[in-house]
């Protein structure tokens, strides 16, 4: 009887035994994979527009790829050359590297290593010396990526790795650097260049040895037109063309925006919420009224889509060619000044304290030892508290303040986003000097505020991502106030003096309606204006970044501007984002039942039009005769209107009208039943002025 041979076993059980070590050494020793996972990022705009490069931590631009944001004949032409048979082989081409060592023992040195690409993306992942041991380790790891991976992400992975001279590395970097644009779209000549860069990476860099990097170019351009991927003749097209001279600086808009819209997630790729047009135009008011107002000056503003909290626009300062411009100063805490009374007002209409036409006494007075004045130091008896928040009276919003309660104030706005920062000693509280700018708080914060004030008082977080829109319309949000409450403040506030030469928004046809509210700290160190535009939230802030203070300047005199025509940008731009809302008027609230009634009397008349200095053409216009003006004005009954006092006419629907009959200069005057008496000067023009 004969037994059976033993070698058969132990053959089986030696391969399984082999096999087994294979799989452990693959499970102890896998791909080393973090270089392809730290890279450079590229933030673009909401429609995509670039914006801001930002390099890898290792401070090389290396931006992941995804193969579909990716030429495809850039990719033909790349497998095409460097590994034919890539999208058969199982990560290593046996026959290609016969016929490279073949090659090369012909030639007597080294002419292909037969790499493929699944090989060459493992040595970019290891880096180790050129040697016999080195190429296995580098079969060993291209069999364990194509084990993981599918083609297309090796691919991926080959494209964000491939070095390009420098610290460039991987095809998007390069294609920036040298093209100034992303690898989506490349000419033939720019294909040529990226598949022969690679090979040689230092020698080949056109930024310093442009004559190889134009042979090494014509020569990949000879072998894809002999190949067929290139058309017949294209090489020699190519030839006739130079190569880049140097490398162009990646892109470096919306410098703040940007960094805050990458700080808001994941170091990634990102699709900011930013809108690089506006962006643009608001950068460039913010610098022209800068170097306006000297040397020091920095401006800052920000813009927010108020159904999505999205920023539309950050500008963190006016250039970084300045004292402080590094430095985003819409995330610095500033005293925001008078820019906090419409949220004490809001509040106590909520309470029940007051409405809009409450009187409320502003007459010297004091509060436990704090005695405020109005910044011009005058006092204005009994005044209707819409008019106190319109002219920004100090003594009645600081007797709101004490009726609601600053401590419980200072709450509501850090429970909304928006924590004021009290200096002094440590656990110091909220006292009645913040109703005039007497804590710390950002535009960004103000920005949240009054993004609440225009959404019926829901206060949410502002949104830096495209992708978190849609989350942020749905977010019930934080109750700030109540949405009647909101929409009076709202009205209040549109109705409040316009800057000096503005007519009234409610008056011009294409002119949004802006509800502003302006802010001055304390020794003039900060000049804010922060308004609701339609759809959109704005802040300006002017000040030194050190904050030095500029005796004499007012939110006022150079921020509302400034908000002003950027509110004009943002109606241009974003029209898409709620151009239906952009001239929104709201019904006047109900009045609060048990609110203080007598708080006034003798409040003269308010003229709405012409507003102070403004100059108004009384000239022909498209060859007609030019119109009567037709005057406006708000007061106790029935106004009577005077130019240089003489009376006006009456139209046929008894509305003042007045046909100056030259140019020069006017005081108009209305009076009211009681006798209470306002006036502006204005410049009525009929030629240009010299």
């Amino acid at each position: 009887m004969f037994s059976s041979p033993w070698w058969p076993k132990h053959l089986i059980l030696g391969f399984a035994a082999l096999l087994g070590a294979a799989f452990l050494l693959d499970a102890l020793f896998p791909p080393p994979l973090d270089r392809a996972h730290v890279n450079s990022v590229l933030v673009t705009d909401r429609l995509g527009k670039p914006l801001r490069a930002f390099s890898a931590p290792d401070g090389r631009w290396r931006f992941a790829v995804r193969l579909e944001e990716i030429d495809p004949a850039f990719i033909e032409a790349l497998v095409r050359v460097e590994d034919k048979r890539y999208w058969t082989h199982n990560g290593t081409d046996w026959a290609g590297m016969a016929r490279a060592a073949a090659d090369s023992v012909l030639a007597g040195r080294i002419v292909s290593g037969g790499s493929t690409i699944t090989m060459q993306t493992a040595r970019m992942l290891e880096p180790r010396p050129r040697n016999a041991g080195s190429k296995l380790v580098e079969i060993w790891r291209a069999n364990q990526l194509e084990r993981r991976f599918t083609k297309e992400e090796i691919l991926e992975l080959y494209l964000t790795l491939t070095p390009y001279g420098g610290n460039l590395e991987g095809v998007r970097a390069a294609s920036w650097s040298y093209f100034g644009h992303e690898a989506d779209r490349l000419s033939t000549d720019e294909i040529a260049l990226l598949i022969a860069l690679p090979q040689s990476p230092e020698v080949r860099r056109p930024d310093r040895r442009p004559q190889q990097a134009k042979k090494a170019r014509d020569w990949v351009a000879t072998k894809l037109a002999r190949y067929g991927v290139f058309p017949e003749g294209e090489a020699e097209e190519i030839a006739a063309l130079p190569v880049p001279p140097a490398r162009l600086d990646f892109p470096a808009r919306a410098w703040h925006g940007a960094a805050a819209a990458l700080e808001n997630g994941p170091y990634e790729d990102v699709r900011s919420t930013l809108d690089a047009s506006l962006q643009a135009e608001l950068e460039r008011i913010a610098l022209t009224r800068a170097i306006s107002e000297g040397a020091e000056v920095q401006v800052s503003a920000i813009v927010v889509h108020i159904p999505t909290r999205a920023v539309r626009a950050l500008v963190g300062s006016a250039t970084r060619e300045r004292a402080g411009g590094w430095i985003d100063l819409t995330n610095r805490a500033r005293s925001p000044g008078s820019t906090l009374k419409p949220f004490i007002y809001a509040l106590a209409f909520d309470d029940g304290i007051a409405s809009a036409d409450s009187r409320v006494e502003d007459l010297p007075r004091q509060f436990a030892g704090y005695q405020p004045e109005n910044f011009d130091r005058m006092f204005r008896g009994d005044v209707r508290v819409s008019d106190a928040l319109q002219h920004s009276l100090n003594i009645p919003a600081v007797l709101m303040l004490d009726r609601i309660g600053a401590e419980r104030f200072s709450s509501q706005l850090a429970m909304v986003g928006a924590r004021p920062r009290y200096s002094g000693a440590r656990g110091h509280q909220a006292g009645l000097a913040l109703a005039l700018g007497g804590a710390g708080l950002t535009a960004r914060e103000l920005a949240v505020l009054y993004a609440a004030l225009g959404d019926g008082g829901v206060a949410k977080p502002l949104v830096w991502r495209v992708e978190e829109e849609r989350a942020s319309y749905e977010d019930p949000g934080r109750r700030l106030m109540s949405g009647d409450s909101a929409a009076e403040i709202i009205r209040i506030l549109q109705g409040s003096p316009s800057p000096s030469g503005r007519m009234p928004g409610r008056l011009t046809q294409d002119a949004p309606q802006v509800a502003f509210k302006t802010g001055t700290s304390y020794g003039f160190r900060d000049a804010w204006a922060a308004a609701v535009s339609g759809e959109h939230a704005l802040v300006v802030w002017i000040g030194r970044a050190d904050g030095a203070p500029r005796t004499g300047v007012t939110g006022r005199d150079i921020a509302l501007p400034v908000l002003f025509e950027m509110a004009d940008r943002v109606a241009h731009h974003l029209r898409d984002d709620g151009e239906a809302r952009a001239r929104f008027t709201t019904e006047p609230l109900q009045k609060a039942k048990g609110a203080q009634r007598n708080l006034s009397a003798n409040r003269p008349p308010e003229i709405l039009f012409p507003p102070e200095g403004a100059e108004l053409w009384a000239g022909p216009v498209n060859g007609r005769p030019g119109r009567p003006f037709v005057l406006a004005g708000r007061g106790e009954g029935r106004l009577s209107w005077f130019v240089d006092g003489a009376p006006t006419d009456l139209d046929d629907a008894g509305s003042p009208v007045w046909h100056p009959s030259q140019p020069g200069f006017y005081q108009v005057t209305a009076v009211d039943a009681q006798g209470r008496t306002s006036r502006v000067r204005v410049r009525v023009l009929t030629e240009n002025p010299a």
